[in-house]
């Protein structure tokens, strides 16, 4: 058996700054910690921010071999007056600059974001201004909010709120743009080997076993479905991609599959996101 540890917080690069300066240690120092303990296979990490991650972490996310390259860190916007809006404390060219150095110094780096359109005072040139970036980045996961107003938010007491109808249009339209990149990712990993950790039975046929690679995080990122083969819970196993869709994969094991199992062949159809796949 594997594990395959999450460490989350709302900030997790802020580990480590209660503690005493004589006692304080870094998220960088952390992370190897867990990944040096016996049996750990995945370390990920989630919710960072631009404004804190440094070269120590940058370092162990690019070289760690149970470390994931997975970056999860919510951008929020791209627009110089949105970013400023929502208080995110950095702008537009401090964001593209982050995006460029952790693809340029993590190898086979997988990035999640998420934004929110519709925010009070979004105008369309703001938007347009998101749709580029996100164009430009090309992010393998994103998730799209669209704004709503909540009584306890300082955004709640902002003029220009946007109207409904126009926030709605928005969210479809970006969610589109990124559904487009994530189909044609998943569609060049076609033919690849990759490691995947096997979760147990899919929801849909209990006879097809279903498990993830190290870009995929549990429940939010898709999920690799196994075919050719048997697999059991825990294992971590080589699989070989033959087929894609906007959110998932479908691969045939190799090393370990045992010739006298059943054969199951498997086509996904997606009419939706994640949660809204059938089987054919």
């Amino acid at each position: 058996m594997t594990w395959s540890p999450n460490l989350i917080s709302q900030d997790t690069v802020a580990w480590g700054r209660d503690l005493a300066k004589s006692d304080r240690s870094s998220l960088a120092d952390l992370v190897r910690r867990v990944a040096d303990v016996k049996g750990v296979r995945w370390v990920r990490l989630f919710y960072l921010y631009p404004e804190t991650i440094d070269d120590g972490l940058v370092e162990l996310l690019a070289n760690h071999p149970r470390v994931v390259p997975y970056v999860d860190m919510p951008l929020q916007h791209a627009s110089d007056a949105m970013l400023k809006r929502m208080r995110r404390g950095h702008g537009h060219d401090r964001q593209r600059r982050v995006v460029e150095r952790l693809r340029n110094a993590i190898p086979h780096l997988t990035f999640r974001t998420a934004f929110i359109v519709g925010h009070p005072g979004e105008t369309q040139a703001d938007f347009d201004e998101l749709c580029a970036f996100v164009s430009w980045a090309r992010f393998e996961h994103a998730v799209v909010f669209r704004y709503s107003d909540e009584e306890t938010c300082a955004a709640y007491a902002m003029d220009a709120k946007v109207p409904n109808l126009v926030a709605a249009n928005r969210a479809r339209k970006l969610v589109a743009l990124q559904r487009k990149i994530a189909r044609e990712k998943n569609r060049a990993l076609i033919g690849r080997e990759m490691d995947v950790l096997v979760e147990g039975p899919s929801e849909e046929h209990d006879l097809v076993m279903k498990g993830r690679h190290a870009g995929q995080a549990p429940e939010i990122d898709g999920s690799v479905y196994l075919s050719e083969g048997e697999a059991r819970i825990g294992e971590m196993r080589r699989v070989r991609i033959v087929q894609s869709s906007d959110w998932d994969l479908v691969g045939e094991l190799l090393e370990g599959s045992l010739s006298r199992a059943p054969k199951k062949r498997v086509a996904l159809k997606v009419v939706g996101g994640p949660a809204e796949k059938r089987w054919q």
